[in-house]
């Protein structure tokens, strides 16, 4: 692998993409934008926060790269995933809230935004299939469980407070109503969404195919859960505070396990 993309082979049929959580940005573009802001909306401590993924037997596949360099979670072709709403792009050129990323004229180009697509967005969705594919041969159904975290309240994203659980299967275009369901019986009704604001993304959409015995779905948690959102950004992880929910999500990938054993 690379010095940015981190792959756990696993033998379980279970995939934990983790593409938002780095904050890694090459010198060649660290000097034309601001800092602080194009690392503000990473998925700060996913990483960390399935670290025990593994154990289980999944193949966890990370990226230390940021979101501001090339999201790897968004259409290759540039079209939005949410037409109509707030979002950002490929190469963002904003941050959630809005704010102007790079200094005047220093915005990527196409012929930048296509160099960022071969460099990075490439070798994270080849991994991907690979490892797709390595597990189809073993295993009758997968799931592809896309981890994610953002902010409580983003105003320009969403109204009030995010629920801690979101969890998106492309209105059931992605993985089969019984897995989702299944996830949702484990996160709680009282601060849990399906399909909601986030509804998952291009991996998600991408890869899905239960017909073909892929099960995708994209788990959008709230910060809250397991950092301060209110403290220094970046938020501090705090183990006591992520315990809790760590133990509910350990439950929702075993789910995710004993679900794609039991198809056939």
């Amino acid at each position: 692998m690379t010095s940015w993309l981190a792959v756990t082979q696993g033998d379980g049929p279970l995939i934990v993409s983790v593409p938002h959580a780095g904050t890694i940005i090459p010198d060649e573009i660290s000097g034309l934008l601001s800092l602080d802001l194009a690392r503000r909306d990473a998925d700060h401590h996913v990483d960390r926060l399935y670290a025990f993924a593994a154990d289980l037997g999944a193949t966890v596949v990370h990226s230390c790269i940021s979101r501001t360099v090339i999201d790897l979670n968004r259409d290759p072709s540039g079209q939005s995933l949410y037409p109509g709403q707030a979002t950002t792009g490929l190469c963002p050129v904003t941050t959630f809230d809005g704010e102007a990323l790079y200094a005047a004229g220093a915005e990527p180009d196409a012929t930048e935004i296509e160099r960022r697509r071969v460099v990075y967005f490439e070798p994270y969705h080849a991994v991907l299939r690979e490892q797709i594919a390595r597990l189809r041969e073993r295993h009758p159904a997968i799931v592809l469980y896309d981890a994610h975290s953002i902010r409580s309240h983003v105003p320009r994203l969403f109204q009030g407070e995010l629920p801690q659980f979101n969890v998106g299967t492309y209105d059931d275009a992605s993985c089969a109503k019984a897995l989702a369901a299944a996830m949702v019986a484990i996160c709680g009704s009282d601060s849990c969404a399906v399909n909601g604001r986030f509804k998952g993304g291009w991996i998600t959409r991408h890869y899905g195919d239960p017909a073909r015995g892929i099960h995708a779905v994209q788990m959008e948690l709230a910060i809250r859960g397991y950092a301060d959102e209110a403290g220094p950004w970046p938020p501090v992880w705090q183990a006591d505070r992520a315990a809790p929910l760590q133990a509910k999500l350990r439950s929702i990938l075993t789910t995710c396990l004993d679900f794609a054993k039991d198809q056939t």
